[in-house]
């Protein structure tokens, strides 16, 4: 709500956790947050991520190591089942753990929580990816003992990771035992027979469910003192995997290795006599490889080539590569903020860190998806969404195109699957499915999930967004306009049209980004998203058809293409109907929401948010509530298609009634908040989302990060405050566009943007903005405020600049609008519905029968 005061500019502990502009330190243990601190130090490469766990074991919230992609399947059980239903669940593994390496000194095992640590700091570095701890441990027996470890998931190795652990006895000589391992805890529980805490905890849906039999059967299994391995095939999924490690030890002390292996672990126990002042080291290289079905044996070949590979190169050189990697990804995603408020070095960490954690959920993913969740936990079962689309892909395209396009690749692959869907749900074309990991539709509650049918028209304004941007044509012509052909065939079908006076095509029965209003006729997010899809189909059969002529006549012949359809997808387009109620002169969500009552959430308790946890949807349903920004996400994505004045009454109309119980909200509201003025509002919703997870602000930080609210962070310093756009088409090849609200309290925004193979610089002060071409050969043409320039190599961009848009001071209110007159005349109210009203079954002693009591 647009008053809300929000956490603030700077709210993290930095007794706990310092600030530091290129890290995130921890300088104290605590059992309390587990959970949270093991989601935000992680590592990944967007195929392979590690939690933060610590490698001796425990304690812990969620042990936990993911391979993108990698799932089990299951049935879904509906209570009363129907045709179409979604039928086969499907969730990421907890695949084997390699992170496992147990220290213990004179038998006395490491355990966190007990342990007396005299020092104790963990970090991950920013511009290296690597996680390094460092302590000192005083034994009960009173020696003390240096411990330091790296955990490093390579960016250059898609399959690769490296570990290192150092034991310094700093007092007394001691029996030293370090016990590496993997671990398949795909059961649920750790070696210790305790159960997870993260899974299938409560009713909470964002949570994965936990697993009712085994999932991994033995395939493989050996440890030898060069190499051990784990082999395994989903029960049902079918799909494979293979674990391996290597290791060397460095220590001038005497030792023996021991070595051991059963189904599911494997052990390479290293016994020393540590003498005081000497150093034991050992270096772990971990690698996984997996498939839809590839055997087993296969994959440990790879695994085999792997390592032997990494010890071709060594160490030092992965790790080398590990910050070249990062060096470029900086150079070309960075973003800078400066100003004399005193908080602006910690907003510089929690920038770069929400934007190094997209490169941990992406960067490797290589022809996968981007789970909503990363590679850091197995929260909403792995699976993907919208999300990537419209928050991830963004980044992608305007600073890593080549990952966009491997994003956008792994929808291609998709595609015949979504064809079958579309037939399913009885229209032409392709329906992608809603969440999922292997193509299939996995979600159970079809109207909050099927129904979003607008994922099609989100994945073509990515991919559209993606070929203006790079200028790829080749990448369109043989996978890009198959979606795009395939997505404006199902609203074609989808939509009807009615003669009320002038001709107007309508679409019925879906639902739009707000998941607290389904199955309803003519979202406006939905229509206005299928009006862009249907129009960039048209547009880009006509530039095939124009530039490419001969690989149009291979076009048409694939996609069996008739001129008359491309005709009625214009029409289609031309005609689409657009919800407006001129007596409140705002966008209805739909063509009912307004007949709704309002729900007052300034006057709702805490207790009872976020809202889908307290109330039965059917309530929800009944009111004008949002989950999540709706009609104001489309006021971002398709803002040329508004006025200013009608953004602004939208944002004032639907700002008080939106909950933000989803993480994908803030970012949306920071960037229309300060594009219609309420600049305040704005910051506040940014401060929001950039510590969404490092303050675990919707408190399921402990299932991952929430990698599209990343995605956002960035679009909301961008196109919120850098005021850039891309408003072109695939009819002009697109346009970049700058109009810039910076925040009154900031001296400088800096960041840097791809175009059609150029980079470019963009520096914002309150009075200029100053564009050069930071790599690439240029010229670039753009516009600021409406005026054009070009950019060129030689020729930098500095324009003046008089204001940053208009700024209305302090707030209007959270409270919802109401006392405006419906088209039927009631008068429109607002009310808090009472979560129970009357007492429970228990208070009134009536017993409850389960049903084989029955």
């Amino acid at each position: 709500m647009i008053n809300q005061s929000g956490v603030g500019a700077d709210p993290m502990d930095h007794g706990r956790f310092p600030v530091d502009p290129w890290r995130l330190v921890e300088t104290g243990y605590s059992p309390d947050d587990l959970g949270l601190t093991e989601t935000l130090f992680a590592v990944g490469n967007g195929y392979l991520g590690m939690r933060g766990n610590p490698e001796e074991g425990r304690p812990t919230f969620v042990h936990g190591t993911y391979v993108n992609g990698f799932h089990e399947t299951w049935p879904i059980r509906h209570a009363e089942n129907a045709f179409g239903f979604a039928r086969t669940g499907q969730t990421i593994v907890n695949v084997p753990d390699a992170k496992v390496m147990k220290i213990y000194v004179d038998d006395e095992p490491l355990t966190f929580g007990t342990a007396d640590l005299e020092e104790y700091e963990r970090s991950v570095d920013f511009r290296d990816g690597v996680l390094r701890r460092r302590l000192v441990w005083r034994t009960p027996s009173g020696k003390r003992v240096r411990i330091s470890s790296t955990r490093m998931v390579s960016m250059t190795q898609r399959h690769l990771a490296l570990l290192s652990l150092e034991v310094t006895m700093l007092s007394g000589d001691a029996p030293v035992v370090i016990s590496s391992q993997i671990l398949n805890r795909q059961d649920g529980k750790d070696e210790y027979h305790q159960p997870q805490a993260a899974q299938g905890v409560g009713m909470d849906p964002r949570k994965a469910a936990a697993f009712e039999e085994r999932v991994l059967l033995p395939r493989m299994s050996y440890a030898t003192e060069k190499r051990m391995m784990l082999g395994y095939q989903a029960n049902n999924s079918g799909m494979t995997l293979a674990v391996a490690a290597d290791h060397r030890i460095s220590t001038t002390d005497g030792y023996e290795t021991v070595v051991r292996a059963d189904d599911d672990r494997t052990k390479m126990v290293f016994r020393v006599d540590a003498t005081e002042g000497a150093t034991l080291r050992i270096e772990k290289i971990v690698t996984y490889h997996s498939s839809r079905g590839v055997p087993v044996r296969e994959l440990s070949d790879r695994c085999d080539r792997t390592l032997d590979r990494a010890h071709r190169l060594g160490v030092t050189r992965l790790h080398e590569e590990q910050r070249e990697w990062y060096d470029a990804f900086w150079s070309a995603s960075d973003v800078e903020v400066d100003g004399a408020d005193p908080s602006m070095e910690a907003m510089k960490q929690a920038i770069r860190f929400n934007l190094f954690s997209l490169a941990q959920a992406s960067a490797r993913a290589d022809g996968l998806g981007v789970p909503a969740k990363g590679v850091t936990g197995s929260g909403y079962e792995g699976h993907y969404f919208w999300d990537t689309e419209v928050y991830v892909i963004p980044f992608l395209t305007y600073t890593q195109p080549t990952l966009a396009r491997n994003t956008l690749h792994f929808r291609s692959v998709l595609l015949p699957a979504a064809r079958d869907r579309a037939k399913e749900l009885a229209v032409s074309g392709a329906l992608f499915p809603w969440r999922t990991i292997n193509g299939e539709e996995a979600s159970a509650y079809y109207a909050a999930g099927s129904a979003q049918v607008h994922i099609d028209a989100d994945i073509a304004y990515a991919l559209t967004k993606y070929v203006q941007a790079a200028g790829d044509h080749g990448f369109l012509i043989r996978e890009g306009i198959d979606i795009l052909v395939e997505t404006a065939r199902m609203w074609g079908d989808l939509g009807f049209w009615r003669h009320n006076g002038q001709p107007s095509f309508h679409i019925h029965g879906v639902t739009g980004p707000d998941e607290y209003t389904t199955v309803v006729n003519n979202n406006l997010f939905t229509n206005v998203m299928a009006r862009y899809n249907l129009e960039q189909a048209v547009a880009a059969v006509a530039l095939i058809q124009r530039e490419h002529p001969d690989e149009f006549g291979q076009v048409r012949a694939r996609l069996k293409l008739e001129d008359s359809e491309v005709a009625e997808w214009a029409r289609c387009a031309e005609g689409m109907h657009i919800p407006f109620d001129e007596g409140l002169g705002i966008h209805p969500q739909d063509d009912f929401f307004l007949e709704r009552e309002v729900w007052d959430l300034p006057n709702t308790p805490p207790d009872l948010r976020p809202l889908m946890l307290h109330y039965h949807p059917l309530v929800i349903y009944r009111f004008q509530v949002l989950k999540q920004a709706d009609v104001v996400l489309a006021l971002f994505l398709q803002g040329d298609r508004f006025t200013l004045d009608e953004k602004r009454a939208d944002f004032e109309y639907y700002d008080p009634i939106t909950t933000g119980d989803s993480t994908l909200s803030a970012v949306v509201q920071s960037i229309v908040a300060a594009e219609v003025g309420y600049h305040e509002a704005a910051l506040r919703y940014f401060h929001d989302a950039l510590y969404v997870d490092l303050m675990n602000l919707h408190g399921n930080t402990v299932d991952g990060m929430h990698v599209a609210s990343t995605g956002g962070v960035w679009s909301a310093l961008v196109a919120g405050f850098g005021g850039m756009r891309d408003y072109g088409s695939l009819t002009n090849g697109g346009c970049l566009s700058f109009d810039p609200r910076l925040p009154r309290s900031w001296a400088s925004l800096t960041f840097r943007v791809r175009w059609q193979g150029t980079r470019l610089l963009v520096r914002l002060t309150e009075d200029l903005i100053a564009i050069t071409i930071d790599d690439g050969p240029g010229p670039v043409p753009l516009t600021v405020r409406g005026t054009s320039y070009v950019v060129g190599a030689d020729a930098p961009l500095i324009v003046g600049l008089s204001h940053h848009g208009p700024r209305a001071d302090g707030h209007m209110g959270d409270a919802p609008v109401v006392g405006g007159t419906r088209p039927d005349g009631s008068t429109i109210t607002a009310a808090v519905p009472e979560p129970s009203l009357g007492p429970t079954t228990e208070e009134l002693q009536i017993p409850v029968y389960q049903p084989e009591q029955l």
